[in-house]
């Protein structure tokens, strides 16, 4: 049984509020695009009341900050992309409010109004905490450029702003978690349905593929078992090849084609002790390295006529992938083929 964690952690990780407000693909982009103009527009209304130096930096700094914010893919965002987007506001602001004067207080707003748009953005992205941390380092620029200017009207309203924006955001995320943790259980089970399902498919296409081979190769022989019939010294020999195919298809099913088959009976018809091991390494391999281990050993088999042959599937995780040992009176040979599909031969 499938144990399904329900930690808000996870939750967020597997189903944040960007899935859930379809902030993925094209949507992400224009949100963004939105996003960024929307920082312009507003970090442009300092230039009539601070140098255009630190009106630039600030807006560059807000500009990177808005990006990162829904760029990076992973959720909750990485706490180094988290931490510059919470300096950011603070930065900002004290680059735009440094040189503000008691007739200019009210050019505090902009900034803030930026900032607030951001740190909503990072509360979707999982980081609440962090986005009050970003509130607060603004709200307490804000105060030291109010005590420093006489006036706190400015610095009040521009407090608000992102206090209210952010609160806002915050609720709204505490509020929508259930249904992220209902989404998150049933995307879950679909997948796990899903996987059961294909497992389902892939047993039941082995099973027949089996099952048709077995009739094909098999009837005939069993038939004339089943009528009483006394085998021949030849129907001997072909009831002892036929048993060792299908051993190999149930020791060895990833090794099993025509060309293959064919070579390990004539071997064996020809007296040569034949082994197909399969132990996993075929999982994930592409089928141009697959056909490379194939074609060894079908070459081996075909040149053998005393002695024994040992085709092997090593396990997963191994350099190489398969070997092909050649025993013979008069000689041995060991071909490897690795993960890469290169072969070497050593004798």
């Amino acid at each position: 049984m499938v144990r399904i964690d329900l930690r808000d952690n996870d939750i967020d990780a597997g189903f944040g509020l960007r899935e859930l407000l379809g902030l993925r693909g094209s949507t992400a982009w224009l949100f963004l695009l939105i996003l960024e103009l929307t920082i312009v527009l507003y970090m442009l209304r300092n230039l009539s009341a601070s140098p255009p130096w630190a009106v630039l930096a600030a807006l560059v700094v807000q500009v990177v900050a808005g990006a990162l914010a829904l760029v990076v893919a992973t959720d909750p965002l990485p706490w180094p992309v988290t931490g510059f987007i919470v300096a950011a506001g603070p930065v900002a602001t004290a680059l735009t409010v440094s040189h503000l004067d008691s007739e200019h207080a009210g050019h505090m707003v902009w900034t803030t109004f930026v900032t607030s748009y951001v740190m909503a953005v990072l509360v979707l992205r999982g980081r609440m905490g962090a986005a009050w941390l970003g509130v607060a380092g603004v709200v307490a620029v804000d105060a030291i450029a109010a005590l420093r200017i006489g006036t706190a009207d400015g610095a009040i309203s521009a407090a608000l702003v992102p206090v209210g924006t952010v609160t806002a955001i915050s609720v709204f995320a505490v509020i929508i978690r259930p249904t992220q943790r209902s989404l998150r259980i049933l995307r879950e089970e679909a997948t796990i349905r899903a996987a059961a399902e294909a497992t389902m498919a892939a047993a039941d296409g082995e099973r027949i593929r089996q099952l048709a081979r077995l009739d094909r190769v098999a009837r005939p022989i069993l038939e004339r078992i089943a009528d009483g019939a006394e085998l021949t010294v030849a129907e001997r020999e072909e009831c002892r090849l036929l048993e060792a195919e299908l051993r190999d298809g149930l020791r060895a099913p990833q090794l099993v084609s025509e060309e293959l088959s064919g070579a390990a009976r004539g071997a064996r018809a020809r007296g040569v002790e034949v082994v197909l091991l399969d132990d996993g390494g075929f999982a994930g391999a592409p089928h141009w390295v697959r056909q490379r281990v194939i074609d060894a050993a079908t070459r081996e088999l075909d040149a053998a006529n005393a002695g024994s042959v040992t085709v092997r599937v090593l396990p997963l995780g191994r350099r190489v992938l398969a070997t092909v040992l050649a025993n013979a009176p008069d000689h041995d040979r060991r071909t490897e083929i690795d993960t890469d599909g290169n072969v070497s031969v050593s004798t």
